[in-house]
């Protein structure tokens, strides 16, 4: 019988952990790299603050998974009925290519729900875009099927988007 040598494990990130990811995620940006600086920039002042917690699956030393909680109203766009002192806005689910599909997010994404329930937090939120249709048969896979409202957010570019807005009570 062949032993795995595979360790994953959740955490919530720390500033290096962060800056390394952040690299790797402008790096392969594309087109949408002023954003993506900018983004970076508001999400390492955001962290120092202790507005968001971002959650990393590491695999081998490798981050391979990540998602954000977003803690304060004043950094969600849209965030009336969103994020207060028990609610958290969830954001930034993100997944390396090679590692998509295997289940390695769900781990990930469990721990950062026990996490936040320990917290006290008894209601999640999130944003998808409407055309996303995978995206949003996750998130209802993963609970999230009370629809809260639709609205518009802003890039730093400019560039608006559409988006639908979905809640999941923590138990």
């Amino acid at each position: 019988m062949k032993r795995s040598t595979e360790r994953f494990s959740c955490k919530i990130a720390s500033f290096e952990e962060m800056n390394e990811k952040w690299a790797y995620e402008i790096a392969h940006s594309g087109k949408d790299r002023a954003n993506w600086l900018v983004w970076r920039e508001q999400h390492f002042a955001n962290y120092r603050r202790g507005y968001l917690l971002p959650y990393y699956g590491i695999l081998n030393g490798t981050t391979i998974c990540e998602a954000t909680a977003m803690l304060r109203s004043e950094i969600v766009q849209n965030s009336d009925g969103l994020v207060d002192e028990h609610t958290v806005y969830l954001s930034a689910f993100r997944t390396v290519e090679e590692f998509q599909g295997k289940g390695y997010f769900s781990k990930l994404f469990r721990f950062l729900l026990d996490d936040l329930r320990q917290k006290g937090y008894t209601k999640a939120t999130l944003g998808v875009e409407p055309s996303e249709k995978r995206n949003k048969e996750i998130y209802a896979h993963y609970g999230f099927t009370e629809f809260l409202k639709s609205g518009k957010e802003r890039y730093p570019d400019g560039t608006e988007i559409e988006v639908e807005y979905y809640g999941k009570t923590l138990e």
